[in-house]
């Protein structure tokens, strides 16, 4: 897991660095996906490009899934799950919340994880057993936090139905916890709470490439990270908090049904 780890780093460390030096403009070149909101620049695809070559000039044989290229196929057991900037619409208006992620998977287990964060200057890092760290600190999860003095972390979607049903499910926390943050990347959020910076993160239609690594980060921190009803994370849902806060929010997010569509 170290030379793992020692890779996803160093590859993550110079795709940010590249990212931060062609930062686009609201006038560069952007295109959309999902809808006329979900945006890519050329530079997403630009930096998981990079990713792909660098991890497989090192590791041939090798899958590799991104969110812009899909998967590779490859020989090996181990396969690289990568977010070439996640948090794009920050990214393009020059707001601080994008990360580069890079996960590493084996036989279907993350195993380790980065999150570079290069606005910030921050490389998050994880190996499964072996915590979750910020430079040379540990991190560590807040512990005993309630529901009613939790700051809550979350997101929105793309399409007009899907948030205008997260609007409604958001009404509804609001009032029962200390406060709502919404950076605008899974990625940071989730390392956001890994770090005690919020205390809580929940959020539907997140991909795998989004929280793969920060995942690991989070329940390394001491987090517990997943679904509604005892399912794991998924795109339908992921919700992220320590024990006992967990089921507390988990408990006021499943009446209301958030995983519907209108």
């Amino acid at each position: 897991m170290t030379d793992f780890l020692r890779l996803a780093e160093d590859i993550a460390r110079e795709a940010g660095d590249m990212l931060l030096a062609k930062r686009p403009t609201m006038s560069g070149e952007i295109e959309t996906k999902s809808s006329p909101t979900d945006v890519v620049t050329a530079l997403d695809k630009e930096s998981e490009e990079l990713i792909r070559e660098r991890i497989l000039a090192a590791r041939p044989g090798d899958r590799v899934l991104g969110e812009e290229g899909g998967e590779d196929p490859g020989e090996s057991d181990v396969r690289w799950i990568v977010d070439p900037v996640d948090g794009t619409v920050n990214f393009l208006y020059g707001l601080p919340d994008w990360a580069v992620s890079i996960a590493v998977e084996v036989r279907g287990e993350v195993v380790a994880g980065v999150v570079n964060v290069p606005s910030r200057g921050e490389v998050f890092t994880a190996a499964r057993g072996e915590g979750a760290w910020l430079g040379g600190s540990r991190l560590r999860c807040n512990t005993g936090v309630p529901l009613a003095q939790a700051l809550v972390a979350t997101g929105f979607g793309y399409s007009e139905t899907r948030r205008a049903v997260q609007g409604e499910v958001v009404a509804q926390v609001l009032p029962r916890v200390r406060d709502i943050r919404r950076g605008g990347s899974c990625a940071v959020d989730l390392c956001s709470l890994a770090a005690g910076r919020v205390d809580a993160y929940y959020e539907r239609g997140i991909n795998q490439w989004d929280y793969a690594a920060a995942g690991l980060l989070a329940t390394e921190s001491g987090a517990r990270f997943g679904g509604l009803n005892g399912r794991p994370a998924s795109p339908d849902y992921a919700l992220c908090a320590a024990p006992g806060l967990f089921e507390e929010l988990h408990d006021l997010l499943a009446p209301l049904n958030p995983e519907r569509d209108s």
